[in-house]
């Protein structure tokens, strides 16, 4: 039997900059301990557990989840590139609406190195082959690395196509800045202006500077979820609910189309929210609240697009009305994004959970979005997955 899914609690400790955290296990029970709390559950009633983490050794969700406790349940580890956190809750979320258990817990963290994302392992076929290969062919520069070419390419591909603007994108980042401010729990919260973003430090002339990049950082986020009818028995809160999510992988138009806003899975994140907004039976209009994959502000940019926030080649009009912002159409990112609050792989996609689910409980603080009802989630890891949720207030 089909059951309705409850955020019952979320926790997240601060990011921080590789070499300046606590051990990956550390981090990880501590963000577990924080959601149980709010939760104002114990370990002993989670059923189920899944831990997301990309750079980490076999059953390493086991190492952080056992201080917490050891009960025998089922411990899933996770791993599926950037988009690694909001799969463990996909899994989670899965297994309350099946029938499969009813008190779930979805745990992300990360421990990263400084510097550009790499292949771990050098002796084998690399599952970004293909990928390569299409960039290599269409974006060329084999000096910048290639993560940078991915969704620097997707941003030019973006500009030839509509006349964007690289100031676009340096307005992006500005508006990042500005919401980070007010976040206790990012990494960078000085803010920044549009012209400082296109006055520093040049790494693809033309297409990007630093500031448009987001940092490597380490961090964990955590959330419980719980069936409608066991927050009932309990006398848990249940005051937000996800009323639909959808996960998408790679399709052939990713690298038969010639584009690279569709290698860096621009199709995917429009199949997922279409399918989301189907379900939820709303659309882009009805939301108040975005948390989205912004790993590049390029990214960020198209992705307005394929969640259908404002129509195909509207993105820069979107964003130099404001629409994008406090006081604008559709808040995105008021944690500050993963621009500014960092991007620890395992633990982006709940993280993002953790501020709409304080958004819609409206206890989000300087970051508040007034009267949000709807919030949705995106988050993309290439290679390739999309993960696209909507929460709504009960």
């Amino acid at each position: 039997m089909a059951s309705g899914v409850v955020v019952a609690g979320v926790g997240m400790i601060p990011f921080a900059k590789p070499g300046a955290s606590a051990p990956y296990h550390e981090m990880g029970a501590e963000a577990g301990r924080l959601a149980l709390a709010d939760a104002g559950i114990g370990y002993d009633q989670i059923e189920q557990a899944y831990a997301g983490y990309v750079y980490g050794d076999s059953t390493a969700g086991q190492l952080a989840i056992y201080p917490i406790g050891m009960t025998g349940i089922p411990v899933i580890n996770v791993n599926n590139n950037c988009s690694t956190g909001s799969t463990a809750l996909f899994l989670a979320r899965q297994a309350i609406a099946s029938g499969a258990a009813d008190c779930v817990l979805a745990l992300g963290f990360e421990q990263m190195k400084p510097g550009a994302l790499g292949a771990v392992f050098t002796d084998r076929p690399s599952p970004f082959e293909t990928f390569d290969k299409v960039t290599d062919e269409l974006v060329g520069a084999p000096e910048i690395p290639l993560a940078l070419r991915y969704f620097g390419g997707a941003g030019m591909s973006h500009m030839k196509k509509y006349g964007t603007t690289m100031e676009a994108f340096a307005k992006v980042r500005a508006k990042a800045s500005r919401h980070a401010v007010n976040n206790p729990l990012a990494i960078f919260r000085n803010e920044v202006t549009a012209e400082q973003v296109m006055n520093d430090q040049v790494i693809w002339p033309g297409v990007m500077t630093r500031l448009m990049a987001c940092p490597p950082t380490c961090g964990a986020a955590a959330a419980v979820l719980v069936s409608e009818a066991f927050a009932k028995r309990h006398g848990i809160r249940a005051d937000v609910r996800i009323a639909a999510q959808a996960m998408t992988t790679d399709t052939p138009s990713t690298f038969d189309s010639a584009d690279m806003m569709r290698v860096v899975g621009y199709d995917m994140s429009k199949a997922a929210a279409a399918k989301v907004y189907e379900a939820a039976g709303i659309g882009p209009d009805d939301l108040d609240v975005v948390e989205l994959h912004d790993c590049f502000a390029h990214n960020e940019l198209i992705t307005y697009e394929a969640l259908g926030l404002c129509p195909e080649g509207g993105a820069e009009r979107f964003i130099d009305a404001g629409d994008n912002t406090y006081g604008g159409k559709v808040v995105t990112n008021p944690s500050g994004g993963l621009l500014s609050k960092g991007h620890p792989l395992g633990a982006t996609g709940l993280a993002q959970c953790y501020e709409l689910t304080r958004q819609l409980r409206g206890t989000a603080g300087a970051t508040q979005v007034d009267g949000a009802r709807h919030a949705l989630q995106h988050n993309l890891g290439l290679g390739g997955a999309c993960v696209v949720t909507l929460y709504e207030q009960a």
